[in-house]
């Protein structure tokens, strides 16, 4: 299996982003320095020190001319040997037994005025040259050309340090103006970025500043609308839902007359109808009497299904009884259908103040919270709170029982309960906490249209 080789680049900062091709730069900038520098140092020195070399080969023609015109030319070399000296660039060396080669002679280089390594880039070239002296065509010395570039080399050495110096002097300033641009705009992105994560989560109220480079500026005045957008589209699409579940409960509200003013009555009549048969009825017809009572059950369990039914589509009570006790009755009506249930309720009594579409929204979560224990939870204990914090609405229904199914999908009644929640500007969870299925709402209080 080959190594999986992860790209370093993408996961670089801005700053590193920008130094790094400051610091190459400025090493190529050296590399190719000290390239040229021994490359043309060394043939600038040759340069320089032509005429030097030149006018020593004049002397020593002219050297060599006085001998030969001269009645005493041993006195005559005497004088020009002294009268040069042993320290100067031109020397007079007597012949020996073997006479310098030109390549045996060392430019000599002042210690301590230009390091060695800056010497041994500079590869500086063999300067001296050796020029025979001849008395009656017999070789007698040579004047040797040995020429001091210890100067010449400092002076390139204070060049060689001038330009460092700038280019180091460069590079800083180039550095500082590149972390203070970098500075300038990863603030501005950075807001930018923490504006767009808040977008994302759904919080468009706070206005992104537009600050930095144009490009940021622009970008930011851009999602600045764009989240003045979404929230008029929030805005809407919840004023949308609140009106959808507006229409469902006037719909279930007139249905609900419907089958109240309709049906109920249709069915009382049965009953009273059954029980007037059954009184006439003599009593030694054993058989009609118990299809009469039959007739009464199933009348009475009609009656109590239209009254289930009436309550699962719109609880009338609750504009004349309250929210709060609306709920008391619901939560007494699931304990004579459960009584080995254990309940325990934290109902706060203000919740009698709030009426309208936020109440109805309370009872049905409730509601379907209660409904779903008594079908599916097998619990041994329920607990429900329902209870006003600050501006917001929180309610909870609680129990012990089997927890929710991996993979779980709402179903119908929670999915029209998160919808109802939803449209009013709420939240809406079933989740598994310390053992304990819990269905937990907030509700905002005030109008968040």
């Amino acid at each position: 299996m080959k190594p999986r080789i992860v790209p370093i680049w993408p996961e670089l900062s801005l700053r590193v982003r920008l130094f790094l091709p400051l610091g190459a730069m400025f090493v190529v900038a050296l590399i190719l320095g000290a390239v040229l520098l021994r490359n043309f140092g060394s043939e600038h020195l040759i340069e320089e020190n032509k005429p030097s070399a030149r006018s020593a080969e004049q002397i020593a023609g002219a050297l060599n001319t006085a001998l030969r015109s001269s009645a005493n030319p041993e006195q005559t070399l005497d004088a020009f040997g002294q009268s040069l000296g042993t320290a100067g660039v031109l020397q007079f060396r007597p012949a020996g037994a073997a006479p310098l080669a030109p390549s045996a002679v060392q430019p000599s280089i002042m210690a301590g005025r230009a390091p060695g390594w800056f010497v041994d880039v500079l590869a500086v070239p063999q300067m001296g040259a050796v020029f025979p002296v001849n008395i009656d065509g017999k070789r007698v010395g040579d004047i040797v050309f040995d020429p001091d570039m210890s100067a010449d080399i400092y002076e390139k050495w204070i060049g060689f340090l001038a330009i460092l110096v700038s280019t180091i002097a460069l590079a800083l300033l180039a550095g500082m103006i590149a972390y203070v641009t970098a500075g300038a705009a990863l603030g501005p992105l950075r807001d930018l970025g923490e504006g767009l994560t808040r977008m994302r989560q759904g919080d468009y109220g706070q206005v992104i500043p537009p600050a930095g480079p144009p490009e940021i500026r622009r970008s930011a005045i851009e999602a600045n609308e764009l989240a003045q957008t979404l929230n008029r589209l929030s805005r809407d699409n919840r004023s949308l839902l609140r009106k959808i579940v507006s229409l469902q409960d006037d719909e279930r509200r007139d249905l609900a007359r419907e089958l109240h003013d309709e049906l109920g009555p249709l069915l009382f009549g049965i009953r009273a109808n059954a029980v007037t048969l059954l009184d006439a009825t003599p009593r030694d017809q054993a058989q009609l009497d118990a299809s009469v009572g039959s007739l009464i059950q199933s009348v009475e369990a009609l009656q109590q299904a239209n009254r289930r039914i009436l309550d699962r589509l719109r609880p009338l009570y609750i504009d004349e009884l309250g929210l709060a006790k609306s709920i008391e009755t619901l939560l007494r009506n699931a304990r004579s259908q459960a009584p080995q249930l254990q309940q325990s309720t934290d109902i706060d009594p203000r919740l009698g103040d709030i009426d309208g579409l936020l109440s109805h929204t309370v009872y049905r979560v409730i509601q379907e919270g209660v409904t779903n224990v008594l079908r599916h939870a097998k619990a041994d204990a329920m607990k429900i709170t329902a209870n006003l914090q600050s501006d917001q609405l929180f309610i909870e229904v609680a129990d012990n029982g089997a927890g929710i199914p991996p993979n779980n999908v709402f179903g119908r009644g929670l999915t029209g309960m998160h919808e109802r929640v939803r449209a009013l500007g709420g939240t809406f969870e079933l989740l598994r906490d310390n053992g304990l299925t819990c269905i937990r709402c907030r509700l905002p209080i005030a109008n968040p249209g």
